[in-house]
C-alpha cells in the first residue's frame, strides 16, 4: 500500500477564485501568485493518486489569514473524506494562538479528521519556541489524538517562497517539551532527521516522524538509502506536497533508489499505517 502522508486540497470555489485569494491571503499569494503553481480539489486529487498508484493520501488544508477560511476548509476536507473513506485521510488546519483554536480543534476531531496541519509557524503567527503559549493547543491536539504536521525549514541553502523560519532546533526543543504529543515534521524536519544518529537524540525524539515532501526540490535522491538504513527508518513517511510538486516525480525518486522490498514497504505505507494506528 503506498500511503503519501503530504498533499493539499482546496475547495473548488477558492480555485476558481484564485485571484481574489492572491490578492487577500498573504501567505497564500506567496504559494499561489505564481500562475504555474498547481491546485487541487478533492475530486483532483483522487484521479491523481488513481493515475499514479497511491492508495491513500493525508489530505491537508492551508493557512490563511481569515479564521473562518480555516472553518470552510476543514469542513471540506471532512467531506472530502466522507465521499472517499478509503482514499483520503483529513487533517484539518488551525492557526494554534488563535482564541477560537481550540474550539476548532476539538470540532475537527468530532468531525473525524485525524491531525492537523501542514502548519507554517511563519504563516500563522507563532513560534515553536514559545511552548508556553502554544501548550493548550499541543495539549489538546494529544489528548484527542491528533498529530501535527508542521513545516520544518532547512538553516542552510537558498532562500524560496514559503521557506520560513523554523529550524531544525526549534523543533527539538518543541518535540521534548510535548512527548505525548504525535509530531510529524515536514520536508525531513529541515534536516533534523539526521541528529537522530545522536543516540540521546534518537530516544528523545520517539515522538517524531518525518515526512519527505518535496524532496525533488530540495535534496539529492540519494537521501532515501541513507535515512532508511538509519535508526529512524520506521518513522520515516513517503510524502509529495502534491499538487504543488507532481506526483509521479516523487514516486520515481524513491523507485529509483533501489530500496530492498521491506525498507520501500516501510517508507511508502507501512510506518504511516503504524502512525495512523494501524490500517489507515
Amino acid at each position: 500500500m503506498i500511503i503519501d502522508f503530504h498533499t493539499h486540497i482546496f475547495p473548488p470555489e477558492i480555485i476558481e477564485n484564485r485571484s481574489k485569494y492572491i490578492r487577500d491571503q498573504k501567505w497564500f499569494s506567496r504559494l499561489y501568485g505564481n500562475r504555474n503553481a498547481r491546485m487541487a480539489s478533492a475530486r483532483g486529487l483522487v484521479e491523481e493518486m488513481d493515475r499514479c498508484g497511491v492508495d491513500k493520501a493525508v489530505a491537508c488544508g492551508f493557512a490563511w489569514n481569515d479564521f473562518d477560511l480555516y472553518v470552510r476548509t476543514n469542513d471540506y476536507i471532512a467531506d472530502a473524506v466522507s465521499r472517499y473513506p478509503d482514499r483520503l485521510i483529513g487533517f484539518g488546519n488551525i492557526p494554534p494562538l488563535h482564541p477560537r483554536a481550540l474550539d476548532e480543534l476539538e470540532r475537527c476531531a468530532d468531525m473525524g479528521l485525524r491531525g492537523i496541519g501542514e502548519l507554517k509557524p511563519m504563516g500563522q503567527g507563532f513560534d515553536l519556541d514559545d511552548t508556553g503559549g502554544l501548550a493548550p493547543f499541543a495539549e489538546a491536539a494529544a489528548s484527542r489524538g491528533l498529530s501535527l504536521l508542521i513545516h520544518i525549514s532547512e538553516p542552510v541553502g537558498r532562500q524560496y517562497a514559503g521557506k520560513g523560519y523554523t529550524s531544525p532546533g526549534k523543533a527539538y526543543r518543541f518535540a521534548r517539551r510535548f512527548p505525548d504529543l504525535k509530531l510529524v515534521y515536514a520536508h525531513w524536519g529541515g534536516g533534523l532527521v539526521f541528529y537522530e544518529l545522536m543516540p540521546d537524540v534518537h530516544e528523545e525524539l520517539a515522538n517524531v516522524y518525518y515526512d519527505c515532501s518535496a524532496n525533488p526540490y530540495l535534496y539529492d535522491s540519494r537521501i532515501f538509502t541513507l535515512v532508511m538504513e538509519m535508526p529512524v527508518r520506521k518513522k520515516v513517511l513517503f510524502a509529495s506536497d502534491y499538487p504543488l510538486l507532481r506526483l509521479d516525480d516523487c514516486l520515481d525518486e524513491v523507485a529509483d533508489a533501489g530500496l530492498g522490498d521491506q525498507l520501500y514497504q516501510e517508507l511508502m505505507g507501512g510506518n504511516a499505517a503504524a502512525l495512523l494506528g494501524g490500517p489507515a
